[in-house]
């Protein structure tokens, strides 16, 4: 009775239990884009980097009362390349549907339709219909109203999830009825035609720390001179981003890491000890946020594996955190079963594996 007590408490704890990986600072002195990021990463980690909506939300709560730098700027065009709307879901060249000599313009055509199933780019300030797709209920809907592309994203991320994205969702038998219908609707309107936004983009901008996130909030009634404004800001209208002169100061936001990875070998136990007595704890992922976070210091360890804060009870039979969290969210390369002895550990390429916990690796702290 005292272990199902126990059991429900924990379940209790996956549906509301938070915990953020980075810590926003808002900094109101003004600054140039240029001695804001070394302001940052004097003081903290880096000019913030956004990797979601729920990260936008944090960042800009409480809200401020003017325009501020964030860690977005623009890159050189052989640099850019291609990424979905939807957060989190990789673009890869194998798995495309371009039309015979498309792409064919690298340089201003940064935004991608569909006309008869196969994929074009566009200049994004082009107006198209476009199909919004819900992800809880796996549903597409087709928006016969004409927008442009940041305005298509902006209509799809307010009313469902995101424009489609991603070859499954493309490929799919209801994406492909929903396009049909979606040109029967079109034909009947007064400006009828045949092309479709699509959730791809061309990536012009990249953030000051490196990191590969790919959403963006830009403000859908703005599309800036990218040529004369390379670094982008906060509004205090909406909370949405717009380009500027790099050169204008502004206050800015910063943020600071609350992970560290230890380049040094050592047990699980060790590990443990180690992070509780020089910082806070070995890590533990609750959700896709943290797990990206995560990754990206695990991509950068000695070891083909970090040790994380998870590890295996035979007395329960399950996974739990060292936080005394259930594993509510998890990341698994296999469905192997577990053993006694047993601890959670992230391979490079983000996913998790089960160890001795008597074998040696690097690991990663929670500050």
């Amino acid at each position: 009775m005292q272990w199902s007590l126990f059991l429900l408490i924990l379940m209790g704890q996956c549906s509301f239990f938070t915990c953020h990986l980075n810590e926003n600072h808002f900094i109101r002195e003004g600054k140039t884009w240029d001695e804001a990021q070394s302001y940052c990463r004097e003081h903290f980690t880096d000019l913030a980097t956004v990797s979601d909506m729920r990260d936008m939300k944090r960042l800009t709560n409480p809200p401020q009362n003017t325009d501020a730098w964030i860690g977005l700027h623009s890159i050189p065009k052989i640099e850019r390349s291609w990424h979905w709307s939807l957060p989190g879901l990789e673009f890869k060249e194998s798995e495309t549907d371009w039309q015979i000599d498309q792409p064919n313009n690298w340089a201003t055509e940064n935004c991608v339709g569909i006309i008869d199933k196969k994929w074009h780019d566009f200049t994004c300030d082009k107006e198209f219909q476009f199909i919004c797709y819900d992800e809880p209920n796996q549903t597409y809907h087709c928006i016969v109203e004409g927008k442009n592309w940041i305005q298509a994203q902006s209509y799809c991320r307010e009313h469902h999830t995101d424009l489609v994205s991603g070859i499954t969702q493309i490929r799919s038998e209801e994406f492909k009825v929903q396009v049909d219908e979606c040109h029967l609707k079109m034909e009947k309107s007064s400006n009828p035609s045949k092309d479709l936004w699509i959730g791809l983009f061309r990536e012009i901008w990249s953030w000051s720390d490196g990191k590969n996130f790919s959403f963006r909030n830009w403000d859908p009634d703005s599309l800036e001179d990218e040529a004369s404004k390379t670094c982008a800001m906060t509004t205090t209208q909406n909370g949405k981003w717009r380009s500027h002169t790099c050169t204008v100061e502004k206050p800015f936001y910063c943020y600071d890491d609350k992970v560290i990875l230890i380049k040094e070998n050592k047990t699980w136990d060790e590990a443990l000890d180690y992070c509780r007595e020089n910082y806070h704890d070995l890590v533990s992922i609750t959700d896709r946020h943290q797990q990206r976070w995560v990754e990206k210091r695990a991509k950068m360890a000695d070891t083909e594996f970090v040790w994380l804060g998870m590890r295996y009870t035979c007395t329960l039979d399950l996974w739990f955190w060292v936080s005394d969290r259930l594993v509510c969210y998890h990341n698994w390369a296999t469905d192997e079963l577990a053993e006694c002895g047993m601890a959670a550990v992230m391979e490079r390429d983000g996913e998790w594996y089960k160890k001795a916990d008597n074998e040696k690796f690097n690991f990663i702290c929670a500050i």
